[in-house]
């Protein structure tokens, strides 16, 4: 399938999505596809990558993040609604316009499908949910264009909760968990077998989420603590707890997320991430641990580069002792089978 000698890989996160909104092309869909972008991904180097797809996010930046983001932009109104709407309309233009190359996927068997026929498998995924508003309207329409997995939180309180923030090195015990809010929305995901992503929670929401959830945990992009102790990242005793339940880890690709010193530095050798994916087999089993690498959102090792770079990071599990189905399983057929025990058949 691929033009290279390596299992598909499919993601448990990227930010794409936020890049393309941001980008000031008039088609930006068509430069994805077509073109080339700065960051880590287009589809031309998803195909060197081996890259079969994974889970794209929709993010909202903080308005006061958007001086830094587009300094050039001109001041408007800072409209969760609207950004979340405009991210969705472009995954749905990278579909429209993909000529069959990519597809949202519902369901794992599309997912699957997609693997075999050689396109993009594109999941709609929402990170920090407090465009969602004050009832579940909004979910049932998005949930129809496609969405099948959400992160409620972010770094920044919402209505929903509130998300893990602090300095390095520090505790996930960041403040307040969810909200009666956030409790209802776990509920109605569960209800609706959508994904309900403990990435980003403090530790509070962490085991409100593991006390009321029925569905396995999973964690889409974010690393062991005790390897590297940032506040986002997760700690023994809620390794254990989403082992318990039979969940998921996606290993986050960032820097500040993999070093023991918390460092962006991009001289981080791609061994940091073999050595979180160690730690997490080791306390989930071979079957619970995927790729979330957060590309397009943080700073990845020099050495990987891009999505380009993947078969790099499978040749290093190669070389750490990673036997084939291993790495077969960790590249695509764990997030498979995760997303099949919580959205179905």
């Amino acid at each position: 399938m691929n033009t290279i000698p390596h299992p598909p890989v499919f993601d448990g996160h990227n930010d794409l999505l936020l890049r393309l909104w941001l980008h000031d092309a008039a088609d930006p869909a068509a430069l994805f596809l077509d073109g080339s972008l700065e960051g880590h991904l287009d589809f031309r180097r998803c195909r060197l990558g081996g890259f079969a797809g994974g889970l794209f996010a929709i993010f909202v930046p903080p308005a006061s993040y958007m001086p830094q983001l587009k300094p050039d932009s001109p001041a408007e109104p800072h409209d969760a609604f609207a950004i979340t709407q405009a991210q969705i309309s472009l995954l749905e233009r990278l579909e429209t316009q993909s000529a069959g190359r990519a597809k949202i996927c519902r369901t794992v068997g599309e997912i699957e499908a997609c693997i075999t026929q050689n396109v993009l498998a594109m999941v709609m995924h929402i990170e920090g949910a407090e465009a969602l508003g004050d009832d579940f309207s909004r979910l049932e329409r998005w949930y129809e264009k496609g969405l099948r997995s959400i992160g409620p939180l972010w770094n920044l309180p919402n209505q929903f909760g509130t998300g893990v923030k602090g300095d390095f090195p520090g505790s996930p015990d960041t403040g307040d968990g969810l909200t009666p809010a956030g409790l209802g929305l776990l509920h109605e995901c569960n209800r609706k077998r959508i994904l309900f992503d403990v990435s980003h929670m403090n530790e509070k929401a962490f085991w409100q989420t593991a006390k009321f959830s029925d569905a396995p945990l999973v964690a889409t992009h974010s690393n062991v603590h005790a390897l590297c102790p940032q506040p986002r990242n997760l700690t023994d005793k809620q390794l254990a707890a989403i082992a318990e339940s039979n969940g998921f880890v996606g290993v986050n690709f960032g820097t500040a997320f993999l070093r023991a010193d918390g460092k962006r530095n991009g001289d981080t050798p791609i061994t940091e991430i073999v050595k979180h994916l160690d730690n997490l087999v080791g306390k989930l089993g071979e079957e619970n641990v995927g790729f979330g690498s957060d590309f397009d959102g943080i700073n990845v090792p020099d050495t990987l580069g891009d999505v380009a770079g993947l078969p790099l990071l499978l040749q290093a599990m190669s070389d750490a002792g990673y036997g084939d189905a291993l790495i077969e399983k960790i590249a695509y057929r764990n997030w498979l089978k995760v997303l099949k025990q919580t959205w179905g058949e």
